[in-house]
């Protein structure tokens, strides 16, 4: 074949390889966005990510720890609080969306309902294990009831008194989760209805099984990837009325459980939790890797639930007290009830001083999610909450004895699930291989073609090149038969 012909083809083949690897440098990035975007879309058609929305197959779980009180009556006599933490009461939670419906502006309406089952071989103990916290509605009510009339005070006295109901409660687990029965609660219900949240059994968590989270409406991303699981109401309402300011009210990001893609570390991760009563906000803390899929790790910030002096946007969640709680008061039937991270973390330290048995570390107590940020999608997740009762001495109410003024924590939990087993290989292989795949393929591609080209380049020049030396050497040895002007010039042109 002729060289010069080869060389050509050779060019050719290597130019257009070259091509294709740098159209797929600036083309795959584009492709494999594009199929994030449709595969997101909450659409029927998206089999498994619409499977994945529907029935989260993700397990998820709930740990729950008590502060069980070592000293309740010294704490009735004025004294600090003493509380050894008990735990973890490990539930397994299922969630389920039902009544799905789409709507004509892209969004889509469900019902979340949640139910848990205990698992005794994740637990410490059993549902039946004792253990002792605040009577949440003797101290909760004697608190509400401080600026009555001291005659009314006195009659919620004598009614603790003849339903015999002291300041604490010293029950098993199962009956402070999911709820004892109370004859003081039914005589609330029966005369004075909608003052407590629950109208059975009284439990911590009574109101949480078997229940559903509120009608959620929310984008299908179908319009535009940016709106995707945002919300666009809750209930019917597009903003909240529990709080004091605009800002406050807003229903913010999405349900909690997804988000946007293509996230960057500005990134934030709002959503609306019903059972805090408002939105909640975490930040980019660092950067991560779970068997082998790239994450970005969103906290809590300090502000989170700081209060209005500390941090002014939240002067609308007020009345407040020490930064690191929020007081729900508003939406938990005015009981002085309050969220905070576990043990006060992220709180004033001065909260620390009113208890005993405190501890806390963020590895154990901070709250996160990390999110593979192309398609934000949660790969772990650790929501950690604490509750806290506020409770004092009333004067007129004696079940309160002389206890000093305390934000007494009950109980922290810990709602946590992450990604393992066959989803996880499918998610790894679509979102982590085939694109690394890509990457190498254009840098291969390249690689072939700019070395075909110049192969092709060096084998046109020898082409052209020994016929020239050919045609030199035979005239040199014409004009210079001696053998070593002719060795001379061979080492020379060698060289050159």
């Amino acid at each position: 074949m002729n060289k010069s012909k080869l060389a050509i083809g050779l060019f050719v083949a290597g130019t257009m390889t070259a091509v294709f690897g740098l159209v797929i440098v600036f083309v795959g990035p584009i492709i494999i966005d594009d199929q994030i975007v449709k595969n997101l879309v909450i659409d029927p058609k998206n089999e498994i990510s619409y499977t994945m929305w529907k029935d989260i197959p993700v397990p998820f779980f709930m740990s729950v720890y008590f502060f069980n009180i070592l000293n309740p009556t010294e704490v009735l006599a004025g004294e600090k609080p003493m509380v050894e933490q008990r735990g973890p009461y490990v539930y397994r939670k299922r969630l389920q969306k039902q009544n799905i419906t789409f709507h004509p502006n892209d969004t889509v309406s469900y019902l979340e309902y949640r139910s848990y089952f205990f698992e005794p071989s994740m637990s410490v103990g059993n549902e039946s294990d004792v253990v002792t916290i605040p009577n949440m509605l003797v101290l909760g009510a004697a608190v509400m009831m401080e600026n009555m009339p001291i005659a009314v005070r006195l009659l919620l006295s004598a009614t603790f008194k003849g339903f015999k109901e002291g300041p604490f409660l010293s029950k098993s687990v199962g009956e402070l989760m999911w709820g004892y029965d109370s004859k003081l609660v039914d005589f609330l219900n029966k005369w004075f209805p909608g003052m407590l949240p629950s109208t059975g059994k009284f439990g911590l968590f009574s109101e949480f099984n078997n229940s559903n989270t509120g009608l959620f409406t929310v984008h299908t991303g179908k319009d535009d990837i940016r709106l995707i699981h945002k919300v666009n109401s809750w209930n019917g309402l597009t903003k909240l009325i529990y709080w004091r300011t605009p800002q406050c009210n807003m229903i913010n990001g999405t349900a909690g459980q997804m988000w946007p893609p293509f996230m960057t570390k500005e990134s934030t991760l709002p959503f609306y939790s019903p059972d805090a009563c408002r939105s909640l906000e975490l930040v980019y803390q660092r950067e991560g890797t779970m068997k082998g899929i790239p994450l970005y790790r969103f906290v809590a910030p300090k502000t989170m639930f700081a209060n209005g002096s500390d941090y002014a946007p939240n002067e609308g969640f007020c009345p407040c007290r020490q930064s690191g709680l929020l007081n729900v008061s508003s939406c938990r039937a005015n009981a002085q009830v309050f969220i905070s991270q576990p043990h006060f973390y992220n709180a004033d330290p001065v909260l620390l001083d009113y208890v005993q048995g405190l501890q806390p570390t963020e590895d154990e107590h901070g709250l996160f999610i990390d999110i593979h940020p192309e398609t934000g999608v949660p790969l772990n997740v650790s929501i950690r909450l604490q509750l806290n009762l506020y409770m004092k001495k009333v004067s007129g109410i004696t079940e309160t004895g002389k206890i000093s003024e305390v934000v007494m924590p009950m109980i922290w939990f810990e709602e946590n699930g992450y990604m393992d087993g066959a989803i996880v290989k499918t998610f790894h292989t679509n979102l982590v291989l085939l694109p690394m795949v890509m990457v190498y393929m254009q840098y291969c591609f390249l690689g072939l073609g700019l070395a075909t080209v110049l192969g092709a380049v060096l084998l046109h020049y020898r082409g052209k090149v020994r016929p020239l030396q050919h045609m030199v050497t035979a005239q040199i040895s014409l004009a210079h038969p001696h053998p070593k002007a002719y060795v001379v010039f061979y080492i020379a042109n060698s060289i050159r």
